[in-house]
């Protein structure tokens, strides 16, 4: 058993609160549980109830054992003084405020389900691919849906902290954080620091000086990525060479090390000198490509700004010094909408919400409805369970779910857990009969406990 579990019932009403009383023998009548607080503090704020013949307001702190809030330090903290009910499963010691008064304690497992207890412990200790699957089913669509346009919602603004971090080391300039993040996603999973490193090795304003030419472009990427230490043979490798030793004299330049890159067990195609090419070649074409991506309103657009046709070298290369057969190396329509996913969207919407625009949120998820959902083995599984995605809205929702919610167990933080949780069987509503879940009794003034 967990704690959060004493906080899914208290918060639901899923207790009988018919005849509540304290360990003491005084009697308890809720008026209001009070708010979940989530960060620090007790467990519940702005509680109202009457405990014997006293309205009381103030704060709900719950433990499975009484003992814990010693254990936790709470007697020493003050944000714990006006806590006037402490709500536990078993009082193995009785706990005072400083000043000496006992707090009032309810010891809740007599009145919760033993049956709801049960289903609980099935999901927390079930080893299937996700807890509920055997009972997703009995969750109704809508209620699906409503929770994966939450969850939709809180991936973006999970991401927008990480980017919220890049844009105040960048002192708030958006074209430089955003090509920072888009270098990342370039990246891929295996090289997605190393390119973010490499972006933050150079400042975007030294890149737009020499946007005029391929050759330096490629010359100041390539040489900070440290790709150019080697004794070549190639001529234009050679010419990139001698062109970034100039360039590091000038701007005093130092580059990262060539080992943070990888190409093991990687498709050609995909090699960080194909993406550095085609980054480079992007920066040709492409001058302030956040604000592009502001004034984008559709899918299409932005697929028309990342279409790149590298140089004749590179039509014939993947790395330096090894001819290949001629091959057209373009981003992708499939690359372009993973980078719509993972980094023009959540920037979009962090841009809305730093500026109060709501209309960029909006745009961003409208742009995650658009695109075509992602392929792998995750959303297969949930497309097993009834569970599909027709949009990248959904499948982004989907893996949020999985990653975020199944995987770490948080069945009572997620609307299908709790929606689970909230069908009690007639076995349980008869074990322990249910009342409202909240009622007001008639206003009275309560007792602040200062």
């Amino acid at each position: 058993m967990q704690e959060d579990f004493l906080h899914f019932v208290w918060r639901l009403g899923r207790f009988r609160m018919k005849d509540l009383i304290t360990t003491t023998g005084e009697t308890i009548s809720i008026v209001d549980p009070g708010q979940h607080n989530q960060d620090a503090g007790p467990d519940f704020l702005n509680a109202r109830m009457r405990i014997g013949s006293t309205l009381w307001a103030g704060n709900v702190e719950m433990h499975l054992r009484s003992s814990q809030w010693y254990a936790h330090g709470h007697e020493k903290d003050p944000n714990y003084d006006n806590v006037i009910l402490h709500v536990v499963l078993d009082e193995d010691q009785v706990v005072y405020h400083p000043n000496g008064e006992r707090i009032p304690c309810l010891n809740l497992r007599t009145y919760v389900s033993p049956g709801l207890a049960r289903q609980y412990l099935r999901l927390l200790h079930s080893e299937y691919w996700i807890s509920c699957q055997t009972q997703l089913h009995q969750v109704p669509e809508i209620k699906r849906q409503l929770w994966l346009d939450r969850l939709l919602v809180e991936r973006l603004e999970q991401r927008t902290e990480q980017l919220t971090e890049l844009l105040e080391s960048n002192n708030g300039d958006w074209e430089e954080t955003f090509h920072q993040g888009l270098a990342w996603g370039l990246g891929l999973k295996v090289n997605a620091d190393a390119f973010l490193m490499l972006a933050q090795s150079i400042p975007l304003k030294t890149i737009q000086r020499h946007r005029n030419s391929l050759l330096q472009l490629e010359a100041l990427l390539f040489g900070q990525a440290g790709l150019l230490e080697s004794q070549f043979t190639d001529d234009y490798p050679k010419a990139l060479q001698k062109e970034y030793d100039f360039l590091k004299l000038k701007f005093g330049l130092r580059p990262i090390s060539a080992n943070h890159w990888k190409f093991m067990r990687m498709r050609p195609a995909n090699f960080p000198t194909v993406r550095i090419a085609q980054w480079a070649t992007l920066l040709y074409r492409t001058g302030a490509l956040f604000s592009k991506m502001l004034a984008a309103q559709k899918v299409k657009e932005i697929e028309n700004a990342f279409v790149v046709e590298l140089s004749n070298y590179w039509q014939t290369h993947f790395r330096f010094d090894k001819p290949a057969a001629k091959r057209t190396k373009t981003l992708g329509r499939a690359r372009v909408h993973l980078l719509i996913i993972n980094v023009i969207a959540p920037f979009l919407f962090l841009y809305g919400k730093k500026r109060d625009e709501q209309r960029f949120q909006d745009r961003a998820l409208q742009l995650l409805e658009e695109l075509p959902p992602e392929k792998n083995t995750v959303l297969e599984r949930w497309k097993q369970f009834g569970m599909s995605a027709d949009q990248a809205a959904q499948s982004q929702a989907l893996l949020h779910l999985k990653k975020q919610y199944c995987d770490t167990k948080r069945c009572l933080d997620c609307a299908i857990g709790c929606q689970i949780l909230q069908r009690p069987s007639g076995a349980e509503e008869e074990a322990a009969p249910y009342l409202p879940i909240w009622w007001l009794e008639p206003a009275a003034e309560p007792t602040s406990k200062e």
